[in-house]
């Protein structure tokens, strides 16, 4: 058996969430199928960290895929003609483009369709592509895998796809997320919180993350709590966050927001674990990585009550609108003020986390693979 895979995101120290997913879903994946023959499709020269055994062969297939037009170039002629040259048993696409000529069977991750109900988060171009293609890759599709049951019956209502066609596999927690002890913690504050107690967000900093209410509420809490506690913002700036940068000019508590940009791996789990609470409060997500990583890191979640998150949450998480900025600030006061929600929280995660692993998230897909070959 022949399965060739879209490995575009595979970046060697850029991997963020479909990047994750492909790197630890394929790694076991291949792994643990030593029979069949994966041929992993990049648009630029690889890392051979990537190549995870000797049932892999790696190819480069120009153009680099990084632009719309890029996008359809690679797909329709380069990929295409790759595929149709090779005659795999399926095209495996973790990103869920799919090549619209090629004659095998393919089956895309659609994580979400947010540039669907959401298009002004995305660039005007890019959106286009995605609006345009998505539902033709999803109906090109032998079968669909996603990351949550929402994103599933999304995809169900909005392309009108047989729910029989999809497969929900959750994203797994990558080990390097644990608990830390107090002396790291005691570290990881004089590093990058002046030494303070802080919030935390982690992720890109796009649109649908919902930063600047997140700072306005923030704000508020600092007024009516006088608390010395921080809010950490660790991520890579996006487009369209300007309104980020705007916020923070017209809120008081300026000189308390820190910026860490991108961290490496050790540093963000260190990070994760010495916070006293995630603040995660998007008005969109497919599945939400950092609510399972602060389970594993054993700290308490808010976080916001729409899309996938009270899904993946669960019991581990207080929950707000992400559109109304006084409730994320109560949100705060409360968790701040209750050791005991604290602490309960916690135990909660500590309970929950168990449903996610990338184990579990590699055996799903390679069940959807096989149905798919059916």
């Amino acid at each position: 058996m022949q399965i060739a895979v879209n490995t575009r995101l595979l970046l060697k120290n850029r991997l963020e969430g479909i990047g994750w997913f492909s790197y630890q879903t394929l790694k076991r994946i291949t792994e643990g199928n030593k029979d069949v023959h994966f041929v992993f499709i990049f648009d630029r020269p690889y890392s051979d960290e990537f190549i995870f055994g000797d049932n892999i062969t790696p190819m480069i297939v120009s153009p680099q895929a990084r632009h719309p037009f890029l996008y359809y170039a690679w797909l329709e002629f380069g990929v295409k003609s790759t595929l149709n040259g090779l005659k795999p048993d399926l095209f495996l696409s973790p990103d869920g483009f799919l090549s619209l000529g090629a004659k095998c069977k393919q089956l895309p991750v659609i994580h979400d369709i947010n540039f669907l109900h959401n298009p002004k988060d995305t660039k005007p171009l890019t959106r286009r592509y995605y609006n345009h293609f998505f539902p033709k890759f999803a109906k090109k599709a032998a079968r669909i895998a996603t990351v949550s049951e929402y994103s599933k019956q999304d995809i169900v209502t909005n392309y009108k796809i047989s729910p029989d066609k999809i497969d929900v596999v959750y994203n797994g927690i990558n080990p390097s997320f644990k608990p830390v002890p107090d002396d790291v913690k005691f570290n990881t504050k004089k590093k990058f919180s002046k030494g303070k107690d802080y919030f935390l967000f982690v992720g890109s900093l796009n649109p649908r993350k919902n930063i600047a209410r997140l700072i306005k509420a923030f704000d508020l809490f600092k007024k009516e709590s006088n608390s010395d506690l921080k809010l950490l913002l660790a991520g890579s700036h996006a487009w369209g966050g300007s309104d980020i940068y705007k916020t923070i000019d017209e809120v008081s508590c300026k000189e308390d927001i820190i910026f860490t940009n991108r961290l490496n791996e050790e540093d963000l789990a260190n990070v994760m674990a010495s916070a006293f609470a995630l603040t995660f409060v998007p008005y969109f997500e497919g599945f939400g990585i950092p609510l399972v990583e602060a389970m594993q890191s054993e700290i308490p979640i808010i976080t916001s009550n729409v899309t996938s998150l009270p899904e993946i949450a669960g019991d581990a998480a207080m929950f707000v609108n992400p559109f109304e900025v006084n409730e994320i600030k109560n949100a705060m006061l409360k968790l701040r003020n209750s050791p005991e929600l604290q602490k309960q929280l916690v135990e909660n995660g500590k309970q929950r986390k168990n449903n996610f692993s990338w184990d579990k998230s590699a055996d799903l897909l390679w069940k959807s693979v096989e149905k798919a070959l059916k």
